[in-house]
């Protein structure tokens, strides 16, 4: 491999978990195929060749107005070099270090093991040791004033590092409800076969499109560019468990070994289970009509959705690896329905003004057991069931993802990335830049405080 080649990889890496343009995705693609032995066929380097015309590179501008990756909680890396100068015990520490939870607490322990301040307590009337106390605890010669500053650095950041927790947990649901299990493929899995990354990339980048201001549908990630991709992958060459990570797909299933089946069933599971949990605390502090499911002031939509989205992909990706084993059976007896994401007043209105009313699955999701409920075991939700409801309400449970995962029908046609302002196009990226940073459409009736458009 040319140290070329190994650029553009490390590159398309990085992509997966971050928002890159297709179109620049695209162009990377181009010269990672060129840098490789091999023929492009004619109907990859067309398609290629379309997406990439419009990536930054090739147009006049060159610059977007949106930002290129996905909001990053804001680590402790200050709070640990304040840390370091107070506690001989913590020392200098890697600048990556203030993003690792697991570090941040280490250096946490040893510095409160200093001051005899246990992790966890950090009332500053109740925790807090007095004179005597320091004295019999060998502090005599700290005073009150260095022991206090010490004490409360320790607790705020014991705070600072449950915030931390959360917000990476809401990013992690954030990607697997945009692109799947793709963030956790590790570098050497996915540039074994740069075909087969070159795919992942690509219908990455597709998926993690911010969505649109629209009752249309949003664009789906599966378009004639990664069909073009797909379809090139060579069977003997391919890693089709990688490709599984992002494209979880019957003839890519069927390639997998049972226990690259099982692992990545096991990881859905798990996903599956920790995206209920925060469902079900995110429903507790919710006040909307579940038949209608639409934001009021004060719901944390942003969450609800970001976590439905997740649930979605995760539920699919499941479906998806229990048929592809053989073991629909699962089902039969547990079988959770989709979770429905929150909408907009003027979305819901604009919806009826269509003709096109509520969504039909939110019927549905309004009548069968809360999935939570179901995958603890306290609310039975067999497919038998799911099924009834469905065509109760002139759903076809099969065909809509109800009771087994989503079908890739065809290719949609490639379309350039429309530049967005919370949710609504403008020409113009220059323009764009102009009217996010003074706040046209938020608040607005356009989108109203509590909307989501992710």
């Amino acid at each position: 491999m040319s140290a070329r080649t190994e650029q553009i990889l490390r590159e398309l890496h990085t992509s997966i978990g971050r928002r890159r343009r297709p179109e620049d995705v695209a162009e990377l693609i181009r010269e990672l195929l060129d840098s490789t032995p091999g023929t492009v066929d004619e109907r990859t380097a067309a398609a290629l060749a379309k997406a990439s015309e419009n990536s930054l590179k090739n147009l006049w501008h060159g610059y977007t107005s949106m930002l290129q990756d996905f909001a990053r909680p804001v680590g402790l890396q200050r709070q640990l070099t304040t840390a370091a100068e107070l506690f001989a015990t913590v020392g200098a520490l890697p600048a990556e270090a203030g993003d690792d939870p697991t570090a941040i607490e280490a250096a946490i322990r040893r510095a409160g093991a200093e001051i005899r301040k246990e992790f966890g307590c950090g009332d500053f009337r109740e925790d807090r040791l007095d004179r005597a106390e320091r004295a019999g605890e060998g502090l005599g010669e700290l005073s009150k004033r260095q022991y206090n500053k010490r004490f409360r650095l320790l607790a705020r950041m014991e705070t600072k590092l449950i915030r931390l927790v959360a917000e990476i947990r809401k990013r992690e649901i954030t990607l697997i409800g945009k692109n799947g299990l793709a963030s956790r493929l590790p570098y050497e899995l996915f540039a074994a076969d740069p075909d087969s990354a070159a795919f992942i990339a690509y219908l990455t980048a597709r998926a993690n499109l911010r969505s649109e201001f629209t009752i249309s549908g949003q664009q789906l990630a599966y378009d004639e560019v990664a069909s073009a991709l797909f379809h090139r992958l060579d069977p003997a060459r391919a890693q089709w468990f990688a490709v599984a990570h992002v494209h979880p797909v019957l003839p890519v299933l069927e390639r997998l070994t049972d226990l690259q089946k099982g692992q990545l069933l096991g990881h859905w599971y798990r996903i599956l289970v920790e995206v209920a949990e925060q469902l079900e605390s995110l429903w507790e502090g919710l006040d909307v009509d579940r038949e209608a499911m639409i934001v009021r002031r004060g719901d944390d939509s942003t969450g609800w959705n970001q976590a439905a989205r997740a649930w979605r992909t995760a539920r699919n990706g499941w479906f998806a690896l229990l048929e592809g084993m053989g073991a629909q059976e699962v089902l039969a007896k547990v079988c959770p329905g989709k979770v429905m994401m929150l909408v907009a007043a003027d979305v819901a209105y604009w919806h009826r003004r269509s003709g096109r009313g509520l969504h039909p699955d939110t019927d549905i999701w309004a009548e069968l057991p809360l999935p939570w409920l179901v995958l603890r075991g306290e609310a039975d939700c067999p497919q038998w069931l799911v099924e009834q409801v469905c065509r109760r309400h002139g759903v076809e449970p099969s065909f809509s993802g109800w009771t087994r995962a989503r079908r890739v029908s065809q290719a949609a046609p490639f379309r350039a990335t429309p530049e967005l302002v919370h949710g609504v196009t403008v020409a113009d990226p220059l323009l764009a830049g102009l009217l996010r940073s003074a706040g046209v459409f938020s608040g607005r009736p356009l989108r109203p405080a509590g909307a989501e458009i992710g």
